[in-house]
């Protein structure tokens, strides 16, 4: 003890930090594949607003399980994001996290077409038929890029985890995805984050 402050040992600190959690929530259920990354993102958010606002498709989480066992890529429109997911844990499957947000050709292409550099990474990496998921946290450009893109056909995504944060066109870039017949895991209104998306691809990755 610390001046009345119990000292947890720091293997114990997550630990606590879910049966902590877990007695806010008290008797709230849900689905067990779901459980685990509601509850993620409210650990790394401490706001437990997600447990009303986290929105998951049917079937998306077993989706992306079976993706990412066959050895897909994760997309993100962050350098964050792709340092907060996992790798290691992806690895084991064969796949790995790519981002090409800091591409000097992105940003030379975005600049000429007056476009954002996220939307053009999301041109450039849906190409690649490996990267089945896209895991989006801060650029709602990268939404209503994929959206299109799924709409002429181009792609057909395992899982859209779709949690970018902010003010334009944040909520109206989620609400697409809800429509879109592709596998989601949605923030509803202006939350989310890099952290969030990254914290929902690990909790898939934890539950394997």
């Amino acid at each position: 003890m610390l001046d009345g402050i119990e000292i947890v040992n720091p293997h114990d600190i997550e630990k606590k930090s879910f049966e902590i959690l877990s007695s806010i929530l008290g008797d709230r259920k849900f689905l067990p594949l779901h459980e685990p990354i509601i509850k993620r993102v409210i650990h790394t958010t401490a706001d437990f607003d997600y447990a009303d606002t986290l929105k998951i498709s049917e079937g998306a989480v077993e989706t992306a399980m079976k993706v990412i066992k066959s050895g897909c890529n994760i997309v993100t429109d962050t350098k964050m994001a792709a340092s907060g997911i996992n790798k290691k844990s992806l690895a084991r499957f064969g796949g790995k996290v790519v981002c090409l947000m800091d591409d000097e050709g992105v940003a030379v292409e975005a600049r000429k077409r007056g476009v954002t550099r996220a939307s053009v990474c999301m041109e450039k990496l849906s190409k690649d038929e490996n990267n089945r998921i896209y895991a989006i946290g801060n650029a709602p450009t990268a939404l209503l890029k994929l959206y299109e893109l799924i709409k002429q056909g181009a792609i057909s995504p395992a899982l859209i985890v779709g949690v970018p944060v902010g003010f334009v066109n944040v909520v109206e870039s989620k609400e697409l995805f809800k429509k879109s017949g592709v596998p989601y895991i949605i923030a509803d209104g202006n939350k989310g984050g890099s952290n969030v998306a990254a914290a929902i691809i690990n909790a898939i990755l934890y539950q394997m």
